[in-house]
């Protein structure tokens, strides 16, 4: 379901293909300072075109917007062909819309998580937020997740794009580790702007 927009067809993938990827810093679980988002525009896993940010609310519901207006303000916005998430939720569990990202934007997005979610643990967590119900319809509304074999096994949700497509991208994407470079880096710049020194891993 991709809110009456049929997927993007890639008649052809090219190996320089544009992708932002995306990822938050460092944040105090459950405070009130803005959560930093960084995305980074990469040709594949191969070489880093550009840099994007946004801020989003700790545990809010204001990510989707945010994400949207952080797309299609940039320069870049023509030249991206694929939108990559760390997961669907950022700064705690403000969870990102992703068919109304493929939406406002056009572009096809595609979730990378390294673990099988445990849906029942989240649910319960959300469970602790009065618009609970909210959030869990919007993770059950990103659909099925499904494991590709990259580097390690990853999994992975998607809208806007087929599963044959996603996963040809993931592994074109996928370089220097067993996430694909585009959130990786997105990662390191994000800790070293709120820690000072960039640590961990996707």
């Amino acid at each position: 379901m991709n809110e009456g927009i049929p997927n993007k067809k890639f008649w052809k993938i090219k190996k320089e293909i544009r992708i932002l990827g995306v990822d938050d810093g460092p944040f105090t679980p459950h405070g009130k300072e803005k959560v930093l988002i960084i995305g980074t525009i990469f040709r594949a896993g191969i070489w880093l075109d550009g840099v994007l940010s946004t801020h989003i609310t700790n545990d809010g519901d204001d990510v989707t917007d945010k994400l949207v207006g952080m797309v299609n303000r940039s320069r870049h916005r023509e030249q991206i062909g694929v939108i990559m998430l760390d997961g669907i939720t950022f700064g705690g569990f403000n969870v990102v819309d992703i068919q109304q990202i493929f939406h406002k934007t056009e572009i096809p997005v595609i979730v990378i998580m390294r673990k099988q979610p445990d849906l029942l643990k989240i649910k319960n967590a959300l469970q602790n937020f009065p618009n609970w119900g909210k959030k869990w319809k919007l993770i059950q509304k990103a659909g099925k997740i499904q494991k590709i074999h990259n580097k390690e096994p990853i999994y992975i949700q998607t809208s806007g794009i087929s599963w044959e497509d996603a996963e040809e991208i993931v592994k074109l994407a996928t370089t220097r580790s067993a996430i694909p470079e585009p959130i990786r880096v997105a990662h390191i710049i994000a800790s070293g702007v709120i820690t000072g020194d960039s640590r961990g891993s996707a």
